[in-house]
């Protein structure tokens, strides 16, 4: 199985494109890709989460360092003629006259100087964000990450449209994390569900605001994760209904 760029992963992570119904499909089936683009997507909330701090630690040494040899390593590529690629905006010769290199399409392979300055950023990212996270605001205790225990990818059920996606993840301090894209509009609202899928029992996790983003959620301590395996999360509506409505959107089985 081929796996997704590097870069395009980055670039999925910040936010800055939306995955294609190829890359959607693949991300559901490669446990490799989905679980890199989960780390970067962590690594991008830790950098939002600093945004309001007025001081920052300095990022270790060696990432500068790193961040330096990764550009002088592309700046040394071979490239055609001895000439290094154009940039965004540069001039190019073609023939007697001069034309402006066009940013290439979303969708194109990216070019190697071009992934090196993304990984450069991400590196500066993991710097900072990781430091902060380490030393906290005040630079004095530890904050530990809790353990994930379980995960499962979350794909469309049912009728739902094939782009509609998900991840669920239940961490060691009894919470689940979701993190869902491109839910279909309903008039009512999100629930989230456990189900034991040998007797269908299930039980109501809590809700969930926005149709794309990411909620966690609080898991009972007495719940049985080895019988409760399936996450499902549906379409509800306000009519005072407790009940699961029969309506689907998306599902998925945790594995440890």
């Amino acid at each position: 199985m081929q796996h997704l760029d590097h870069d395009r992963l980055v670039f999925l992570a910040l936010g800055e494109s939306e995955a294609a119904d190829g890359e959607s499909t693949h991300l559901v089936a490669c446990g490799h890709c989905r679980g890199e683009l989960e780390t970067l997507r962590h690594i991008a909330g830790l950098g939002a989460g600093t945004q309001g701090l007025t001081e920052l630690p300095d990022p270790p040494e060696h990432v500068w360092q790193g961040i330096v040899a990764e550009i002088q390593a592309a700046e040394e590529l071979p490239t055609l003629n001895g000439r290094r690629p154009p940039r965004t905006g540069d001039p190019a010769d073609v023939g007697d006259r001069s034309t402006t290199v066009v940013r290439p399409r979303r969708g194109r392979r990216w070019p190697r100087w071009a992934s090196t300055a993304v990984t450069a950023t991400a590196a500066a990212v993991i710097g900072v964000a990781g430091t902060v996270a380490v030393l906290g605001p005040g630079g004095d205790d530890p904050a530990p990450q809790p353990t994930v225990l379980a995960s499962a990818p979350l794909a469309a059920f049912g009728a739902t449209p094939k782009d509609a996606s998900g991840d669920a993840r239940v961490l060691g301090d009894n919470q689940l994390h979701l993190h869902v894209a491109n839910l279909p509009s309903v008039p009512g609202y999100y629930e989230v569900w456990l189900i034991d899928p040998k007797t269908m029992e299930m039980f109501s996790v809590g809700t969930l605001s926005n149709g794309s983003g990411d909620a966690l959620l609080p898991i009972p301590r007495n719940v049985d994760l080895s019988t409760f395996t399936v996450v499902d999360i549906s379409a509800e509506q306000y009519d005072n209904n407790t009940r699961h409505s029969g309506d689907s959107l998306l599902r998925g089985t945790l594995t440890g």
